[in-house]
C-alpha cells in the first residue's frame, strides 16, 4: 500500500473558517446524534405518564451534556410550577398538610405569618390590658363576686346555726365545730360530749355537707360563667385583630389556585387556635413567666410556614441534576432533635428532596447510581407506580432512642424522569425489571460513532470553540480542528466515520491549549495538538516501553530477518483501558503423522477463549476443505502462542496460525520480517480485524529498534484499509520504502507473499480442490502442492505403522 493512503488528512482548507472565534457564536449542535436528539426532543415533549427517557450509550459521547442541554430548552417554554409547603395539621399534629401555591405565593404566605405571628404578640397584649376590656372585666368578676359572696354568707349562717364555723384555705371550705361561746372544741371537750349532744352535732355536719353541696351546685356554674365571660371578652377584644390580619394574608394571595379551599381551612384553624390559648399572650406570675414564653413560642411555631419547594425566582419548569441520589437527597427527609432521649421533630423539620424540586420539569438520574441503593431502587419504582410521594424517615425504625414519628400527606408529583445508562444496563434493565422499566418508553441511544461529512467536521469545530469559551482557552486554528478530527478518526478506526465520543476531544483540547500556552502562542496549532497526543501516549506507554524492551533484550523471541519454517509473528492488541498498544506475538506450528487432528495448546491448557476457539476451529474447516482429496487426513497438528502466559482471546490470529501451519507442511520457509493478522473463515477469505492501527504501529516500533532494513512490514485484510490511520513516522518509513504495509483479501495472496511460492491450484480459493487424485489436485511447486505431498507421505508412514483409520482412497 503506498503511504497516502495509509491514514486521513484532514485538509484545513475545507473546514470554512480561519479559527475557532468566528464559530463561538454558533450554537452548540448534536454532532452525528440525530437519532438520539429527535429521540430526546419527542420525549421531552411527550406529557403524558410512563414516558421517561431512557439515554444510553457509551460514557463521554455527551450524553448528560446534550441532554441537560435539551432539557433546559423544554424548561423554558414550560410554566413554573407551583410552590410547595407543609402546615401543621391542629387536628391531627403528626399529619402535617401539603399546600400547593401559586409561584412566589409560598414566600409570601411564609412572611405574612411570621408577620401575623409578631402581631399576636404586640396586638393581643395591648387589647388584654384596654381600660374598656379592663372595666368589663371588672364588671364580671364584681357580678360573680357578688352572687358568690352571697351564697357564701347563706352558708356560714346555716354553719352557725349548727355550731359550725366556716372558712376558706387555699380554694377549699374547712368547718369546725364551736361551743355556745364561739370557740372550737377541743379534744377533751368533745370527749366530754354526751350522747344525745355528740349526736346532734354528727346530724348538723351531714346537714352541712349537704349545704355545701348545693353551695357548689351553684358556685360551680357561676365560675363557669365567670370563665367563659372572660374568655368571651377576651375573644371580643382580639378578634378584631386576627381578622384583619387573617384577611389580609387572605386577600394577599391570588384568589384562585388548586388549594385556595385547603389553606381556607388551615387559617381558619389558626385563628380558633388563637383564641383558644389567649391566656398565653397575658403575662403570669415572675416565677411562671418564662414557662408561658416558652409555651407561647412553641404555639406561634405552629402557625408558621415550611417552605420546602420555593419557586420564587425559577424561571420555566425545574431542570435538576441529581449526582448524589441517596434516600435523602432524592425523596425528602424529616429532620429530628434529642429531647430528654427522646427523637422529637414537627412539621417544620420536613425537607424537599430532588423529586419535589423538580415537580413540573425534569429530574436527571444516573442509573449506576441508583443500583447502589436497595432501599432508593424501591422507593423509585413506588412512586413510577403511583406517581404519588411521601416524605419518610426509614432510619428512625432503627434508632435506640424513643422517635416522635410524622406522616406527611402524600403529594402527587408530576415530573420527567431522564435516566442516564450503558447498553448493558438497559437491557439488563428490560430483562430484570420490566414493570420499572415500562415506565421509560422513550429510548435516546447515543452512536459511539458517527458518519463523517463537512457538516460533522465544522460541527467538531463548534464543539472546540464552545469548550475554548467555557474554559478560558486560546483559540485553536483550522490546522488545529483538522488535526483534533484526524484523531476522532483514529478513536473510531473509520476514514468514513468519527467516534461520538467527545470526551476525549475536549480532554485534548485543554491539553493542547496548555501545550501552546507553555510556547507562549496565542493560539492553538496543528503541532500543538500532535504535541498533546504524543505527550498523553507518553504518559501511559509504559507497559508498552517495557515489552519492547524485553524484546529488544531477547526475554521476548521476535525474529525480523530472514525465514524459518513453521514460525511467524503474529500482531496482538493490549488495552489497559486509558491505552492500547500492539506488540508481535509469536505463532509457531509443527506436524507429523497421525491420527489426533489439530491441537491448539491454549485451548488444552485453559489460555484460551471462546472466540479464539471458534477461529482455530473455522480454520480446522478450511484447511480439510482445501485437502478433501486426502480425506480423513493423517495428521497430528499443534499450534501454539510462544512466550504466552495471560490468555488469548479474538480470532485475528488465525491467518498467521494458517501460515504457520501450512509452512510446517509444505516445509517453505516464512519471512520472519512481515507481521501478519487478521481472521479467515471456512473460505480461505481474509476478514478484517480490530486494533489495525495500534498492531502496525507496534511491529512498526519493534523493527524500528531493532534497524529497518527495507523488508519489514505488516500483513493486514484488505477489509481493513479504510480503518488505516497509522502514525506519521509509520507513513514516513512506508514513503521512504523503509517499511510496507500489504493487504491481502484471500490466504492465497498473503502465503505466497510471505513464501515467495504460488499458493496452488486457483480453484482452491474456492472450493480448497476438488475430488482429484492426491497428486493431481495442486502443481507439485506450490505451497498446496507440496504440504498435500506431505500429507500423502504422512498417511503412508500411519499404514506402515499398521494404523487402520490411515485407510487409501486408491488401491
Amino acid at each position: 500500500m503506498p503511504a497516502d493512503a495509509l491514514r486521513l488528512r484532514i485538509d484545513p482548507a475545507t473546514l470554512g473558517f480561519e479559527d475557532t472565534t468566528e464559530l463561538a457564536h454558533e450554537p452548540l449542535p448534536w454532532i452525528g446524534q440525530e437519532r438520539a436528539q429527535t429521540a430526546a426532543r419527542f420525549g421531552l415533549a411527550i406529557d403524558q405518564p410512563h414516558y421517561h427517557l431512557f439515554v444510553l450509550g457509551e460514557v463521554g459521547t455527551g450524553r448528560s451534556t446534550l441532554l441537560q442541554q435539551e432539557m433546559r430548552a423544554a424548561a423554558a417554554a414550560r410554566p413554573v410550577p407551583p410552590d410547595l409547603c407543609y402546615l401543621h395539621n391542629f387536628a391531627t399534629p403528626e399529619r402535617p398538610r401539603a399546600l400547593r401555591l401559586p409561584a412566589g405565593q409560598g414566600r409570601a404566605l411564609r412572611q405574612r405569618m411570621v408577620e401575623f405571628c409578631r402581631v399576636l404578640q404586640a396586638e393581643i397584649p395591648k387589647r388584654l390590658n384596654e381600660p374598656s376590656f379592663k372595666a368589663a372585666l371588672s364588671a364580671l368578676e364584681k357580678t360573680y363576686s357578688d352572687r358568690e359572696a352571697e351564697a357564701y354568707a347563706a352558708l356560714s349562717a346555716f354553719a352557725r346555726a349548727r355550731h359550725f364555723a366556716l372558712r376558706r384555705d387555699s380554694g377549699q371550705l374547712i368547718f369546725t365545730l364551736i361551743d355556745e361561746r364561739g370557740e372550737p372544741l377541743t379534744a377533751d371537750a368533745m370527749a366530754a360530749l354526751d350522747p344525745a349532744r355528740r349526736a346532734a352535732y354528727d346530724e348538723g355536719e351531714r346537714e352541712l355537707r349537704a349545704e355545701i353541696l348545693r353551695f357548689l351546685e351553684v358556685t360551680g356554674p357561676l365560675e363557669r360563667a365567670l370563665r367563659d365571660g372572660v374568655e368571651s371578652l377576651r375573644r371580643q377584644a382580639v378578634r378584631p385583630v386576627l381578622d384583619r390580619e387573617l384577611d389580609a394574608i387572605r386577600q394577599g394571595l391570588r384568589k384562585q389556585f388548586k388549594d385556595t379551599r385547603k389553606l381556607g381551612q388551615w387559617l381558619d384553624a389558626v385563628e380558633q387556635d388563637v383564641l383558644d390559648h389567649l391566656e398565653l399572650f397575658e403575662p403570669a406570675d415572675p416565677e411562671d413567666e418564662d414557662d408561658r414564653r416558652d409555651a407561647l413560642e412553641r404555639r406561634l411555631q405552629r402557625y408558621r410556614v415550611n417552605l420546602v419547594v420555593d419557586n420564587a425566582e425559577t424561571v420555566g419548569a425545574p431542570v435538576i441534576i441529581e449526582n448524589n441520589p441517596l434516600y435523602r437527597p432524592l425523596f425528602g427527609s424529616i429532620e429530628y432533635q434529642t429531647d430528654n432521649d427522646v427523637l422529637v421533630t414537627d412539621f417544620s423539620r420536613i425537607r424537599a428532596g430532588s423529586l419535589l424540586r423538580a415537580h413540573g420539569g425534569f429530574l436527571m438520574l444516573h442509573l449506576r447510581d441508583l443500583f447502589a441503593d436497595d432501599l432508593v431502587w424501591e422507593k423509585l419504582r413506588r412512586f413510577l407506580r403511583s406517581g404519588r410521594l411521601q416524605i419518610e424517615e426509614p432510619g428512625t425504625m432503627f434508632s435506640a432512642l424513643a422517635t416522635t414519628s410524622l406522616e406527611p400527606e402524600a403529594v402527587d408529583v408530576d415530573v420527567k424522569l431522564v435516566l442516564i445508562g450503558s447498553n448493558e444496563q438497559f437491557y439488563a434493565l428490560q430483562e430484570g425489571d420490566p414493570e420499572f422499566a415500562r415506565h421509560f418508553r422513550i429510548k435516546v441511544d447515543f452512536a459511539e460513532t458517527f458518519g463523517a461529512s463537512d457538516a460533522t467536521r465544522r460541527a467538531t469545530g463548534v464543539f472546540v470553540a464552545h469548550t475554548g469559551a467555557r474554559l478560558g482557552l486560546p483559540p485553536f486554528s483550522a490546522a488545529a480542528v483538522a488535526r483534533l478530527i484526524e484523531d476522532s478518526h483514529r478513536e473510531a478506526e473509520d476514514r468514513a466515520r468519527q467516534s461520538a465520543a467527545f470526551a476525549r476531544t475536549e480532554a485534548l483540547v485543554v491539553e493542547a491549549a496548555e501545550v501552546a500556552r507553555r510556547r507562549g502562542a496565542r493560539r492553538v496549532e496543528r503541532e500543538d495538538v500532535a504535541a498533546a497526543i504524543a505527550a498523553r501516549n507518553r504518559r501511559h506507554d509504559y507497559p508498552d516501553e517495557r515489552l519492547r524492551e524485553a524484546v529488544a533484550d531477547g526475554d521476548r523471541l521476535v525474529h525480523l530477518h530472514g525465514a524459518r519454517i513453521g514460525q511467524l509473528n503474529g500482531l496482538s492488541v493490549i488495552d489497559l483501558g486509558d491505552y492500547r498498544f500492539g506488540l508481535p506475538i509469536r505463532v509457531a506450528a509443527r506436524t507429523l503423522p497421525g491420527t489426533e487432528g489439530l491441537l491448539n495448546i491454549e485451548r488444552e491448557v485453559a489460555l484460551s477463549g471462546p472466540i479464539h476457539d471458534k477461529a482455530v476451529l473455522v480454520l480446522h474447516s478450511y484447511l480439510s476443505a482445501l485437502f478433501a482429496p486426502l480425506a480423513p487426513l493423517a495428521l497430528t497438528a499443534s499450534i501454539m502462542f510462544e512466550q504466552e502466559y495471560a490468555g488469548i482471546e479474538g480470532d485475528s490470529a488465525s491467518c498467521a496460525e494458517f501460515y504457520a501451519l501450512l509452512s510446517s507442511l509444505s516445509g517453505l520457509p516464512l519471512r520472519q520480517g512481515i507481521a501478519v493478522t487478521g481472521a479467515i473463515n471456512a473460505f480461505g477469505e481474509v476478514l478484517p480485524i480490530g486494533g489495525v492501527n495500534e498492531k502496525i504501529e507496534g511491529f512498526y516500533r519493534v523493527c524500528a529498534a531493532a534497524g529497518l532494513d527495507g523488508s519489514q512490514g505488516v500483513l493486514i485484510p484488505a477489509r481493513n484499509r479504510r480503518h488505516l490511520m497509522l502514525a506519521d513516522e509509520v507513513c514516513e518509513a512506508v514513503a521512504a520504502g523503509r517499511f510496507h504495509v500489504w493487504a491481502v483479501d484471500h490466504v492465497a495472496d498473503g502465503m505466497a507473499l510471505l513464501t515467495g511460492v504460488p499458493f496452488g491450484a486457483e480453484g482452491a480459493r474456492a472450493a480448497g480442490g476438488g475430488v482429484a487424485p492426491p497428486d493431481e489436485a495442486f502443481p507439485p511447486d506450490s505451497v498446496l502442492g507440496r504440504a498435500a505431498a506431505t500429507l500423502v507421505a504422512y498417511r503412508r508412514a500411519c499404514l506402515r505403522a499398521g494404523n487402520p483409520r490411515a485407510w487409501r482412497r486408491r488401491g
